[in-house]
């Protein structure tokens, strides 16, 4: 965010509030195994919730972004304060403040592992 401080949003939807939506949207266009990361009783978290989940192809990545801002955007009136990777779609991360989403291709997601980096927050997967 070169240097910049990060300010809290108005928050007019609760982190619960966001967190439904993003996983409408994810579900919305089959992502796969769609995990939740509750790190609220975490000091270092950099957010309350992470979700995670991966696409077979760039194609349905960017897809699951999409439809990820369009359910957030419909249902909580919030957009995304900060969006990483949208250009080649192998890992988009989507930040809502609160709530930030992680959308990877199989293979990025194996390699970065991000709920071995964060195996103390309680992991609730999501049923397809």
């Amino acid at each position: 965010m070169n240097g910049q401080i990060k300010q809290a949003p108005k928050q007019n939807a609760t982190a619960q509030q966001l967190l439904n939506s993003v996983i409408e949207g994810m579900q919305e266009k089959k992502a796969k195994n769609i995990v939740v990361l509750d790190m609220l009783n975490l000091k270092t978290a950099p957010a309350d919730y992470f979700v995670i989940c991966h696409g077979d192809s760039n194609k349905q990545v960017e897809a699951i972004a999409s439809s990820v801002d369009e359910f957030v955007k419909k249902k909580t009136g919030e957009d995304a304060l900060h969006t990483e990777g949208k250009e080649n779609a192998e890992w988009i991360l989507l930040d809502y403040f609160n709530v930030v989403v992680h959308i990877f291709q199989q293979e990025k997601r194996n390699f970065f592992d991000i709920e071995g980096l964060w195996g103390d927050a309680h992991i609730r997967t999501i049923e397809d």
